[in-house]
Order: structure tokens, then C-alpha cells, then sequence
């Protein structure tokens, strides 16, 4: 972002340029429209400088004007805290979701206008998780546009309506997992045991090195994700959400056997988890292997659910939360970031507490949730 001595300019990923200033109450305006080139975007502030210092400033009604579909595009563009994947999704709900408002003028649309979109989309076929997000993202841009001073106030006041309940996820117990993987096709068995015994989500496996992991010192290292968007048909490979996320996991003894198999039979050359050709493997591949195991077996966890029973295990064997968060990559609480430094000795213990879990299988000392 370049500061100039009026307002701020910042380059978009689209190319283009987005201008921003405050006025003398303190409140952040953006302008009406992005820009072909910074000089543009610097015209456009060096107005609004000389209308605020003559006393001749009002808000912009364009931005009233604009359209709910408009407000939300320029939101998932120009906010930097919009990831990819949330951005897609919100994409897809604007397209199945949200077509009644989004041609609405903003300033034309009011509480009773959103309260009977909402009850309208809770009749329809949609599911409840995908009105949520809907009301969520929507809520979000019309705040926004409050702080831009298009609209006075908020029409999203529906209590509750953006409140998105996660469900009880299921926990495999040692045997279920060791069925698990006894059943998936071989080449991603090493895949299933990383999800569950080192907690690994399926985009950082897919994003694993060969080089990534070192057996002999029992630790996988988490640098990378793995993404793919369905709807553009688009893959990539981008940092962690958080620097938590970058980390090294110690792997329990026991699935030591079947990571070397694989190390020989399977890792590609650059990829750990390899497709047939040494590729990298795709997230809905091992997914699919996955899900011909888990009808095998007869169990219906979803694969985000083995990395919450490597959570679960994990627990059970004593870990603290702190342990757990560092062993996961999780960055929830600014206490546990402060205390992560103290457990570096703790994952090696947790590993092999881990191994001997697997070896007795008592599910009984699993939490029924976590």
C-alpha cells in the first residue's frame, strides 16, 4: 500500500488501483471505483484533498447507487483478508443464493427486503450451512459500505443468521483407522496415516515433499497447501493460513513401517503422496480412495474427520493444548502462540504415547467428542 499525504493507494491483483482516504472525522472512504493506473487513483485522491480542505466534502452518492452484485465483487478483490477458497464459495452462494438482491441498488435495500430473502432461502433446496455464509458475506459487504458512507446503516439485523453450527465430527478409534488403511488403495495408504496419526490436512499432504520427510529422525515438516478450486478449475500451492500452520510434526513408531513402504514404492521423485506418474497428486484423488475405503469398512467419517481423531488420539494420550495446537498447526489464542516455544520436547512424547494407543486400541479412552 503506498501512503501519500493524502489518502492511500494499493495495487490490487487484478492490476488495477484502489483509493482510499479519510475524512476529518476520522471515518475511511473508498473511491466509487478502481483505477487503470496509480496516477488515476492519485487524480482521484487530490480531489477529494482539495474538497476536504475547502469544506465542500459530501459522501459520494454513486456508492449508494451501486449495486449489492457491484459492492461484492469490489469486496472479494479488495479485501486482502479474503483467501481464494472463501471467495469461490462466496462466488457460488452470490450465483445459487443470493441472484434476488444482488441487482438492488444498495441504498434501495432494506431490513424487511433481507428478512424475506432469508426466509425465502431457508424454503428453497439450499442447505442451511450455504444461507449462513451467504448472510455472513453479504452482512460483511454492507458493513462496508456503512464505513464508506453509502448507506446509513446496516440492513443485515436478522439475530442469529449468520451463526453457522459445526457439527459433532466423528472419531475413529485405533482399529477403525488401521481398518482404514488396510483397505485404501496402497499408493494412498501413507496418506490416510498421516491425516490420522500426525493430524496433516489433505491439502498439506498433497503439498509434501519427498524431501518433507525424514524418516530416520521421525518428523514430517508442513511448509506448503495445496488448493484447488472446482469452479474455476484452478490448483495452486500457497503458504499455511498462519505461521502456526508451518511446522514439524513427529511421527508415531508405529505407521514408520508403512511410510517407508511407500517411500519406496510410491513418493515421486518430488511429490511424497504421488500419483502413478510422480506427480503430485490431487486433493479429490486421495479423497476418492479414501471414500472406497470407508465403504469398505463401513464407516462414514468425512476425511477432515481422521485429522480430528489424530486431534482426539492425541488428547487421550495427555497432550495439553498447548500441544495440541502446535502439533495441529492451530493459532486460535495469542496464549498459545506465546507457550508454543516450551513443547518442542513434548511432540516426540506425544508421538510415541500415540503408538502405544494404537497397539492396546482402547477406544475407552477416547473423548466422545472434542
Amino acid at each position: 500500500m503506498v501512503r501519500r499525504r493524502f489518502g492511500y493507494i494499493r495495487k490490487l491483483p487484478s492490476g488495477r488501483f484502489h483509493a482510499s482516504y479519510k475524512t476529518p472525522d476520522g471515518q475511511r472512504h473508498n473511491a466509487p471505483e478502481t483505477y487503470r493506473t496509480e496516477a488515476d487513483a492519485g487524480r482521484f485522491l487530490d480531489r477529494m484533498q482539495q474538497e476536504v480542505e475547502r469544506g465542500h466534502w459530501q459522501p459520494d452518492v454513486r456508492l449508494g447507487r451501486r449495486t449489492l452484485r457491484e459492492c461484492c465483487e469490489a469486496y472479494l478483490e479488495e479485501n486482502p483478508r479474503v483467501g481464494e477458497r472463501w471467495a469461490e464459495t462466496c462466488r457460488r452462494n452470490m450465483r445459487l443464493h443470493l441472484d434476488d438482491l444482488l441487482d438492488r441498488p444498495i441504498a434501495t435495500i432494506t431490513p424487511p427486503m433481507i428478512r424475506a430473502w432469508h426466509a425465502k432461502a431457508l424454503r428453497g433446496s439450499g442447505g442451511r450451512t450455504a444461507i449462513s455464509q451467504s448472510y455472513r458475506f453479504i452482512r460483511a459487504v454492507l458493513t462496508v459500505a456503512v464505513q464508506d458512507g453509502a448507506i446509513v446503516r446496516n440492513p443485515c439485523q436478522i439475530s442469529g443468521a449468520g451463526a453457522q453450527r459445526s457439527p459433532e465430527r466423528s472419531i475413529a478409534t485405533p482399529a477403525e483407522v488401521a481398518q482404514l488403511i488396510e483397505a485404501t488403495t496402497p499408493r494412498f495408504r501413507a496418506a490416510v496415516a498421516l491425516a490420522a496419526w500426525c493430524g496433516l490436512r489433505r491439502g498439506e499432504i498433497c503439498a509434501l515433499r519427498t524431501s518433507d520427510v525424514d524418516l530416520a529422525l521421525r518428523r514430517v515438516t508442513v511448509r506448503r497447501n495445496y488448493v484447488e478450486l472446482l469452479e474455476v478449475a484452478r490448483k495452486f500451492e500457497k503458504d499455511p493460513k498462519s505461521e502456526a500452520g508451518k511446522r514439524t510434526v513427529t511421527i508415531p513408531p508405529h505407521i514408520i513401517p508403512l511410510l517407508e513402504e511407500h517411500a519406496r514404492e510410491y513418493a515421486g521423485p518430488t511429490y511424497f503422496v504421488a500419483d502413478s506418474r510422480g506427480n503430485q497428486s490431487r486433493g479429490n484423488t486421495i479423497y476418492q480412495a479414501f471414500v472406497r475405503a470407508r465403504k469398505a469398512v463401513g464407516l462414514t467419517l468425512a476425511f477432515h474427520d481422521l485429522r480430528h481423531t489424530g486431534q482426539s488420539l492425541a488428547a487421550a494420550t495427555g497432550a495439553s493444548l498447548v500441544d495440541l495446537k502446535k502439533r495441529l498447526g492451530h493459532s486460535s489464542t495469542a496464549a498459545a502462540q506465546r507457550y508454543m516455544h516450551a513443547v518442542e520436547g513434548r511432540d516426540a512424547q506425544i508421538a510415541d504415547a500415540l503408538s502405544k494407543l494404537a497397539e492396546g486400541g482402547d477406544a475407552s479412552k477416547l473423548p466422545r467428542s472434542f
